[in-house]
């Protein structure tokens, strides 16, 4: 058996701009980090004494004789892309719910991916894991996705990437000091909205509005060099990251009447009051988690006033996706 452990992240700035719609004509850029939090996949040859082929445990199970009858999208995309002939068994266990808008649906991708070809006796680098998931996710299946997700779950990280019209991408770890690390984490808190959501739905709405909406991605897009010159800067505090996160959630807002609720709205408001600086809905929009920054001090009067959600605590993760068991079990 072999199991993958790959990271779930949260989008801080330049999300809407890695949409291959938008990039292609004007460049993309964005500001995001992959979290302690994991989706595990753990994949094994099916024993051949089962009247099924292949078995998918998620939250449902499924025991099919083909490829094609499997009804996961990515699992019947991945396996059918990568030539898999043999019987599998593959079981998805995951730290966060899914459609949250922490990049669930592309960690799983990229951990498939990551586990089926290990499986195969394949080491995949992560620029070729980062890049089989976005072609799967948006030419096989014809998802209405972004392409940061499969980046950050396959390399890990805090990173700046940048997306060029050719669709290659430069990723650039940010290299800040230890101490502006902590402080900077230290200053977030994301809790989970209780709603969950097919993000696809809401990116389809947005991308329409995308030639309506020019300067506001473009200022979405210039975003991420403010925030980059306020990390890399000795006198400037980086509370000014909260300020910048709650412009560029107004300008996020702007995309889509479906990226925000007035429930989100209110959830929102009252972590302000509360003391937040800024924040966000992570992901697509429309429900989810939603991230706060604040001073550290002011996180205890945030959690009680949000007491009604669950608050879920994190650090950035440094590694993406691995494989993190290999036992061969002998079948073929």
């Amino acid at each position: 058996m072999i199991i993958s452990k790959t990271p779930f992240r949260i989008s801080l700035f330049g999300g809407g701009t890695d949409y291959p719609s938008w990039y292609r004509q004007n460049g993309g850029s964005v500001l995001a980090a992959a979290i302690d939090k994991y989706c595990h996949i753990s994949c094994r040859h099916l024993p051949p004494f089962f009247d099924h082929k292949h078995r998918i445990v998620y939250s449902k199970v499924e025991s099919v004789k083909t490829i094609e009858e499997i009804q996961h999208p990515s699992v019947r995309a991945v396996l059918s892309t990568l030539g898999i002939s043999a019987g599998l068994e593959i079981h998805h266990d995951g730290d966060l719910p899914a459609r949250s808008g922490i990049g669930s649906s592309s960690s799983f991708t990229v951990g498939l991916i990551n586990v089926v070809n290990a499986l195969k006796g394949q080491q995949t680098s992560k620029e070729d894991l980062a890049k089989q998931a976005i072609f799967i996710e948006q030419e096989v299946l014809k998802e209405s996705v972004g392409s940061q997700d499969q980046i950050l779950a396959a390399f890990g990280g805090f990173n700046r990437i940048d997306f060029n019209p050719d669709d290659s991408f430069n990723i650039a770890p940010v290299i800040i000091n230890k101490d502006l690390m902590n402080q900077l984490q230290d200053h977030m808190l994301i809790f989970f909205t209780g709603l969950s959501r097919f993000s696809s739905d809401i990116a389809k709405d947005k991308i329409n509005n995308f030639t309506s909406r020019f300067r506001e991605l473009t200022q979405i897009k210039e975003i991420v060099d403010e925030a980059m010159s306020i990390l890399q800067s000795t006198s400037v505090p980086i509370e000014n990251l909260g300020k910048l996160l709650h412009e560029s959630w107004k300008l996020k807002r702007s995309l889509s009447a479906k990226i925000s609720t007035p429930y989100i709205d209110e959830i929102y408001e009252a972590g302000i009051s509360a003391g937040a600086i800024g924040g966000k809905i992570l992901g697509a929009g429309g429900g989810g988690f939603i991230l706060f920054f604040a001073k550290p001090e002011n996180h205890k009067n945030i959690r009680l006033r949000l007491k009604d959600l669950v608050h879920v605590s994190f650090r950035f993760d440094n590694m993406g996706s691995k494989i993190v068991v290999y036992e061969p079990n002998g079948f073929k």
